[in-house]
């Protein structure tokens, strides 16, 4: 091997260009892997903190029209059912939620109105002791001016909106909505802070108030539209939110009750089981492409080097030395260059990928729209398989390459082995 190792080394035309190649291939296996796999989570991740959670629970009403996030088929009684929640399924963290939409109304300094915008609403538990739900929405990383809500009245607004009225914290706005039962609703908020979240949806016209704020103001006492559960893990397990699922949902199958509560996870979300359904495969149909793609181009860098090396594979075997053995040698050296390809390719992927994690590329709204939630920065993750993963390609189609170009060893024959070596 040292032998072999030292004629790579020394021999710059036989390992410089194959090595290029393999690292190029192993850089874009370890880049696009990561990047694939941070773009999935980040998405997964949005979606489940800001809109489903990992498992969700709502009145089948509410979850046939749930786009219009309709509070007058909201869930009724939401401290029991939060209680047995919290009984049958330990393991996951159980928070009701409002969705509601309504008018902003802006009053000048004499108290008329000097502008309205249309604002998206949700209401969350700000104030409860050991409540994760503003950092598990990361609002204090997405404030822009003020801060959190202290107290009850006291409501987040998008910096966005701000800026378009002239707003700050400690300004007062009127929120105007529809209660549970069909009523309009008036009510006064002091702008506690601003916050961007670099979504379209969130940053146009978004108000965030506190759940006992949001009760008083919609008139729904011991309702909410949703109750979302969390893992304790903070990561989301299909196959356990899927267990919860029927878990839950088959203590309710005989009832007829269209107000009956119904939970989902957060693979029912219209578009998401595709997505992860790509992000599972997506990275073994990546693998595979680059593996034969590095293979044919191995294949051919081969051949050409096979043909160069014609005399010294004629003189090798003229010399007594079998042709397996001359094959197998080839392969060796193949498989250090594939090694030696494959560091260097995974050192350069990581490097590159652990740019895009820390910074991320910046689409904006391009991406923006639907019904699925997309961030507008989409940043990589680095995991324990990127450290491998490359290594796959990067030996595999070299040693795969070397190997169909040194075929040709076994179909030498004596005569045109002479007929090289008398030229």
């Amino acid at each position: 091997m040292r032998f072999l190792i030292t004629g790579i080394l020394r021999d710059k035309n036989r390992s410089v260009l194959p090595a290029t190649v393999i690292s190029l291939g192993v850089m874009l296996t370890v880049l696009f892997s990561a990047w694939f796999k941070g773009v999935f989570t980040d998405m997964i991740d949005l979606n489940a903190n800001f809109s489903s959670g990992h498992n969700r629970v709502m009145t089948r009403a509410y979850a046939d029209n749930e786009a219009q996030h309709p509070n007058d088929l909201a869930i009724i009684g939401v401290d029991t059912l939060l209680a047995s929640l919290h009984k049958q399924f330990p393991d996951m963290a159980w928070v009701p939620r409002i969705h509601f939409g309504g008018l902003l109304d802006v009053p000048d300094a004499q108290g008329e109105t000097r502008g309205q915008g249309m604002a998206v609403g949700q209401a969350i538990d700000f104030f409860s002791e050991g409540t994760r739900e503003p950092e598990r929405m990361n609002i204090p990383g997405s404030i822009v001016m003020g801060g959190l809500p202290g107290k009850s009245g006291e409501a987040l607004v998008s910096h966005e909106f701000a800026e378009r009225f002239g707003l700050q914290p400690g300004d007062t706005v009127t929120l105007f909505g529809s209660t549970m039962d069909g009523g309009m609703s008036f009510s006064n908020f002091t702008i506690s802070g601003t916050v961007r979240f670099g979504m379209q949806a969130m940053d146009r016209g978004a108000i965030l108030i506190d759940l006992s704020d949001a009760r008083v103001a919609l008139d729904m006492a011991d309702a909410a539209g949703e109750i979302l559960g969390f893992l304790h893990t903070g990561k989301y397990d299909e196959a356990r939110a899927l267990a919860v699922k029927e878990a839950f949902n088959r203590q309710y199958a005989d009832s007829d009750d269209a107000f009956a509560p119904v939970m989902q996870r957060l693979n029912d979300l219209s578009m998401l089981e595709e997505y992860l359904a790509i992000s599972r495969y997506f990275s073994g149909v990546m693998v595979l492409v680059l593996v034969l793609a590095l293979s044919i181009v191995l294949w051919n860098t081969g051949l050409i080097g096979g043909l160069r090396r014609y005399n010294e594979f004629g003189i090798r075997l003229a010399m007594g030395e079998e042709k397996g053995h001359v094959f197998r040698s080839l392969l060796q050296e193949a498989l250090v260059i594939g090694l030696m390809g494959s560091v260097v390719g995974t050192l350069v992927g990581l490097a590159g990928a652990w740019y895009l994690e820390t910074y991320g590329i910046r689409l904006g709204t391009a991406v923006q729209g639907g019904s699925m939630m997309m961030p507008e920065v989409f940043r990589a993750s680095v995991t324990p398989l990127n450290y491998w993963i490359g290594f796959i390609p990067g030996v595999f189609s070299v040693l795969l390459g070397n190997a169909l170009a040194g075929i040709g060893i076994f179909r030498r024959s004596t005569a045109t082995l002479f007929k090289e070596l008398s030229v």
